[in-house]
């Protein structure tokens, strides 16, 4: 055979260990050489090197001591495996050990990368890595100079023995507790904000400059948010601030974050609690309890600046008459979760100004969380789920709780390990017997635990708290239900066990989250979940996935990738058996029926303790939340459907009002919006009743950063109704009109206004569409067209967002459409999805970097657009290329488009049709490339 090499980088479509993984389980014999290994490495080796070990497969392991990086539990976990011999080379001053290589034996060739990894997370997954992969022949010179090398090393070692592993783990956790001492001080000057408060600070600034007084910032427990606002604080240096908490334990915490990033500013710090009223601090911390009893003491334009820390609270009266009485120059809301318990929305008091949304992917992606090493389980054969309805609690938890699984859990536990020297685990449950049982039969195999339910006190949750984050108590498990889902910190935690079917994406997310919570020497998160094979265990799936908004083949994609698509270190991986159960159920499940759709509206309802979601915005407020689009491409709008399935006449009633239900039905036909000016200037003209051409730009810069006059203008005309066909203007009453100066609301929208009930769900409508798209878009500027890579559109939406100035319903129907210069190339890569995978097609990717496309039929060489198309550069013709997969995934709802960026005519040939390639201007994702080309 002729020697092959390939370069290996940490990508989004591969990395180091996958080529690890694959290499480990197909090779007869390896042999590693690394300079450190830690247990956050060998932990995602774990299942690659059991496979070898059952098959028969040997392997040795060289690592060292050098700059002491090696962690003691990699080398004990190593250690364990029959199959694997395990050395270290013992460093010292004068000699370091710095090799990174990796060698598999086959029949009758090698493998070898050398490159720059060791084995941690980070180097195995996402840091900057390069390694080499070179395939030669077992004779050949390089394969046998490193063979040598490797063997001169490992006669050199020293071997992991019981008193070598003794010593220098003893020696590992003193040099621990050294380096801990002498943590280095930083000046406040060195200390810079991470990319989530750049990220805020820099959308508190843009909104402040279009005069805005008020802004939210909605991130998860952890990510900084408390630094963030100082950091916006020390930019604009107000002279006096306000800083408003719930909970009087952080109060002392804040006060201290901001002397830190303030120092030398020539401030004063004071506090306002039930034993301390420092009124004339520059800078107060207060506690609500206390302030909402003494704020009138001070001016109403006392303070420059106020921040209100868990904003969710914000809606309590004592909060309100606060907020109601202070008038600061700017004021900032803070919150893990804009969700009230009493249902009333926050966003109101804080002028429907997002700034910031960091949920869990978000934060993963910024690093402000640890990673998380999932392993999905299947569950012992012995427990039958599959006659059951995940509802059905009480037989649930009976059927869980037999002693050969509780050794099953145990010994899944002591396979993959947990970060750090103590196991501090939450186990989350399918009732309150179930924990009690888990708790008991782990104390009696000497696992100390405990269990909580909702009925003990703070104090009791919290002692027991205590003494899982303390090292040397020997609390080790605290099983529960749902008290720790939320408001719940304990970031020494570094396990989660996931003990019940998953019945709701929202609920394992939150209790995922527990353990994500960045901590000293804490380096990953171990989540173990036991996958049985109950009817909806591919809710796993959606909540893996991290994206709300997702379809059959999207799911299918990243359950066959393991989730590439993931930010960081984080890894997910499930076995053979869950896979193929969860792929075999969201092949059989229908996303858009009916029964499916009403089974997440009524799961949602149930995770917000039976509360009726009446409004669009319930959902936005939720991480992993059904998304409710879906409801409203089932019935037209929200509410019809939430009053079909709640039979509620109330509602019906509302929607016999035609004049009411044709404007609500319009509203929601927008969802998602992928254009924001249209509902800015709607939403304007909700409590104006004109808007000028000025004023409606400044509204739309409070939400993007630039925004082109065309585009005003063309969203101005839009609401005049100026694109619609006479079926358009049939069916959706005429709400505004443009005088070419102002738009002014129309007697019409007058009287629907004067309804407040009306008035309410269309701000909903208005306020879900603008979030969302801010979620989905940020305030970046798009130009024209307003085309984001890889965002979905229909044709109506292309025509919007090109600013298309003929009837929009007219963009439908033909695989090319031309807007002026602009060519859009609407292209389905499979017919049909019932034909035959045989039948050729020539519309396909080549590569991720060029598309094969045939012009319509009747297109020849030396017609006008035959030849635009040709000589698009040349003609200034800039050719847009949107694909789908198929039409349709489930019967009768059309799939959106998917939009792949311009592309430039390379290649040309045939007449009626021409057959087209295109040099691509972007290179496809390679988990988008794989979701649009693989059949899974």
């Amino acid at each position: 055979m002729d020697e092959e090499n390939r370069l290996i980088v940490n990508s989004e479509s591969t990395n180091l260990l996958k080529e690890l993984t694959s290499s480990i389980e197909t090779c007869q014999r390896f042999y590693f050489s690394v300079a450190f290994m830690n247990f956050s490495g060998v932990q995602l080796l774990l299942e690659a090197l059991k496979e070898a070990e059952e098959g028969g497969v040997s392997g040795k392991v060289l690592t060292s001591t050098y700059l002491n990086f090696t962690d003691p539990k990699a080398l004990e976990k190593i250690r364990e495996f029959q199959n694997i011999d395990l050395k270290v080379f013992v460093t010292d001053q004068t000699e370091g050990f710095h090799t990174k290589a990796y060698l598999f034996e086959y029949d009758d060739y090698y493998k070898v990368i050398i490159g720059s990894s060791n084995i941690t997370q980070s180097a195995l997954k996402s840091n900057v890595e390069w390694n080499v992969e070179i395939i030669s022949k077992q004779d050949a010179n390089f394969v046998q100079q490193v063979i040598q090398e490797f063997e001169r090393l490992w006669e050199r070692s020293q071997g992991a023995t019981d008193e070598f592993l003794f010593d220098y783990k003893r020696y590992f956790q003193n040099l621990r507790g050294i380096a801990e001492q002498n943590a280095i001080f930083e000046k406040p000057a060195y200390i810079t904000p991470n990319s989530m408060q750049r990220r805020a600070m820099d959308n508190l600034t843009r909104l402040r400059s279009v005069g805005e007084k008020k802004a939210l910032v909605i991130a998860a427990t952890g990510t900084g948010k408390t630094y963030m606002s100082a950091f916006d604080v020390r930019h604009i240096r107000p002279k006096r601030l306000l800083f408003v908490v719930h909970r009087e334990e952080i109060l002392q915490k804040a006060k201290e974050t901001f002397e830190k990033l303030m120092y030398g500013f020539d401030l004063s710090f004071g506090m306002m609690t039930g034993t301390r009223k420092d009124h004339n601090a520059d800078y107060i911390f207060a506690n609500i309890s206390t302030l909402s009893n003494h704020y009138q003491q001070f001016s109403p334009h006392e303070f420059d600046y106020i921040i209100y820390d868990e904003a969710h609270h914000a809606t309590a009266e004592s909060y309100k008459k606060v907020i109601d009485y202070f008038q600061p120059t700017f004021q900032l809301g803070m919150t893990a979760t804009p969700e009230r318990s009493d249902n009333h929305s926050i966003f109101g008091l804080f002028d429907q100004n997002v700034a910031l949304e960091v949920r869990l992917h978000d934060a993963l992606d910024d690093g402000i969380v640890v990673p998380f090493h999932y392993f999905g389980i299947t569950d012992i054969g012995d427990i039958d789920l599959s006659d059951l309805s995940v509802d059905d609690v009480h037989e649930i938890a009976k059927r869980l709780q037999i002693n050969e699984r509780v050794e099953f859990i145990i010994d899944k536990m002591n396979f993959y390990g947990h970060d750090g020297m103590k196991r501090k685990a939450l186990g989350f449950c399918a009732n309150l017997d179930h924990a009690r049982y888990m708790a008991e039969q782990f104390n009696q195999r000497g696992l100390a635990s405990a269990f909580l339910s909702g009925d003990d006190s703070s104090e009791v949750r919290q002692k027991w708290i205590k003494k899982l984050e303390d090292e040397e108590h020997p609390l080790q498990f605290i099983f529960t239900v749902d008290i720790f889902n939320e408001g719940v910190d304990i970031p020494s935690v570094n396990t989660v066990l996931m003990l019940r079917p998953t019945d709701s994406p929202i609920v394992f997310i939150q209790q995922l989250g527990r353990g994500l919570r960045k901590y000293p020497q804490k380096q990953f998160l171990t989540v173990l979940d036991f996958i049985g094979n109950h009817t909806k265990a591919f809710l796993i799936a959606i909540a893996l996935n991290g994206q709300r908004y997702y379809d059959k083949e999207s799911l299918k994609v990243a359950i066959a990738s393991g989730f590439a698509h993931l930010p960081g270190a984080t890894h997910i991986q499930m076995d053979k058996i869950s896979a193929e159960r969860i792929l075999e159920q969201i092949d059989q499940e229908k996303f858009m029926s009916s029964k499916y759709l009403k089974e997440q509206y009524f799961e949602f309802k149930k995770i917000r303790q039976g509360a009726v979601p009446f409004m669009l915005m319930d959902y936005y407020r939720y991480d992993g939340a059904p998304d409710p689009v879906k409801f409203i491409m089932k019935d037209q709008t929200y509410v019809n459907f939430v009053a079909k399935a709640e039979k509620d006449d109330q509602l019906k009633l509302l929607l016999a009002d035609d004049l009411f239900e044709s404007t609500l039905k319009w509203l929601s036909k927008m969802l998602p919006i992928k254009r924001p000016y249209d509902l800015i200037i709607v939403h304007y003209l909700l409590k104006e009743k004109t808007v000028s051409f000025q004023q409606a730009k400044r509204e739309i810069l409070k939400w993007v950063k630039a925004v082109p006059d065309e585009s005003v203008f063309h969203a101005l005309r839009f609401l005049n109704q100026e694109f619609f066909d006479t079926r358009e203007k049939n069916s959706i009453p005429k709400l505004y009109v443009w005088s070419g100066e102002t738009l002014s609301r129309t007697d019409v929208l007058e009287e629907l206004l004067s309804h407040p009930v009306y008035y309410d769900y269309f701000v909903d409508v208005i306020e879900y569409g603008l979030f969302r798209y801010e979620r989905n878009f940020g305030a970046e500027s798009y130009g024209v067209p307003y085309f984001k890579l890889y965002e979905q559109y229909n044709m109506a939406e292309v025509a919007l967002i090109s600013n298309y100035e003929k009837s929009h319903s007219s963009f439908r129907g033909s695989g090319l459409l031309k807007n002026g210069n602009e060519y859009f190339l609407f292209v389905d890569l499979h017919k049909d999805a019932g034909i035959a995978e045989s039948v050729n097609y020539n519309d396909r990717f080549i590569s991720p970097t060029r598309f094969q496309w045939e012009t319509p039929n009747q297109t020849s060489q030396s017609s006008p657009i035959g030849q635009n198309i040709i000589k698009n550069e040349e003609k200034g013709i800039r050719l847009h290329l949107f694909v789908r997969k198929y039409k349709e995934i489930e019967k009768g709802f059309r799939e959106p488009f998917i939009y792949i960026g311009k592309g430039r005519t390379i290649f040309y040939s045939g007449e009626k049709p021409i057959e087209i390639q295109l040099e691509l201007e972007h290179q496809v994702p390679q988990q988008l490339y794989v979701e649009l080309t693989e059949k899974i």
